[in-house]
């Protein structure tokens, strides 16, 4: 049996998450990241025995398209897994059941679900600093319930129930293209981290807004803190989403 942590991490929010949980179980983590933009997913193959944690942040309340994408090319084998969806404090809405739909077409079989928060990609006061102590304790609880399950081989599995609509929900658009100030040196790291290979090397000033998902991962890896997204947008966006964002949301666990 192997442990395998497949995560579409662009800020490192739900990467945060998923290493929490997976690290609770103390054994050896084969990890696949759905954000490299030059992997071949059809190649990878997850063998009957093996379990994996699949996790993804919610875009709008659905799963990125991208990794979307990405994901549904990996062969499950019917091997057991456990979704997990990350959201900025606002809501997940459709993102969890519809990851379920995604990773069951490829030929895995869901045990557990979850929903945990983490500090919004764009408007980083929502959730900031999440997830925080309170949701570290919370989520190794949850990996050691799961992981009690999926060592119990006298108890059958029951039928899980995520929540979430289907169809879901209609997916928004990009919205948000970051773009270089007068502080970009040219260093080629955007381009090169960019996991929609939006961003042409010849021309790293901005973004084709036909391909950019808005994952905000080259402001987070830009070196001199070059690349910005339009702060009058930003804000109207928050006040928003203010009084959604407000009241702390707390992780939840489904099996």
């Amino acid at each position: 049996m192997k442990l395998v942590q497949i995560a579409f991490s662009p800020t490192g929010g739900t990467q945060k998450v998923a290493d929490i949980i997976t690290d609770e179980w103390k054994e050896t983590i084969t990890r696949i990241d759905l954000s490299d933009a030059e992997a071949d997913y059809s190649k990878i193959t997850i063998e009957p025995e093996d379990i994996a944690l699949i996790a993804v942040p919610s875009y709008g309340g659905r799963v990125p398209e991208l990794a979307a994408k990405r994901l549904a090319m990996v062969h499950g084998n019917q091997a057991r897994c456990i979704i997990v969806c990350v959201y900025g404090n606002r809501a997940y809405e459709d993102t969890l059941v519809e990851l379920q739909d995604i990773v069951e077409n490829c030929g895995f079989r869901t045990v557990a679900g979850i929903s945990a928060v983490a500090e919004h990609s764009i408007m980083h006061q929502y959730a900031a600093g999440r997830p925080d102590k309170k949701d570290a304790e919370e989520l190794r609880e949850f990996a050691k319930t799961i992981y009690g399950r999926l060592m119990d081989t006298k108890t059958p599995e029951a039928v899980l129930k995520i929540p979430g609509n289907r169809p879901y929900k209609k997916a928004g658009g990009a919205g948000m293209v970051p773009k270089a100030a007068k502080e970009c040196v040219n260093c080629g790291l955007c381009a090169k981290n960019c996991p929609a290979q939006a961003i042409s090397r010849e021309n790293m000033k901005t973004a084709d807004s036909t391909k950019c998902i808005s994952c905000m991962r080259c402001v987070v890896r830009c070196p001199k803190s070059a690349r910005k997204v339009n702060s009058a947008m930003v804000s109207v966006a928050a006040l928003a989403m203010k009084k959604a964002c407000s009241e702390r949301k707390e992780n939840e666990l489904f099996y």
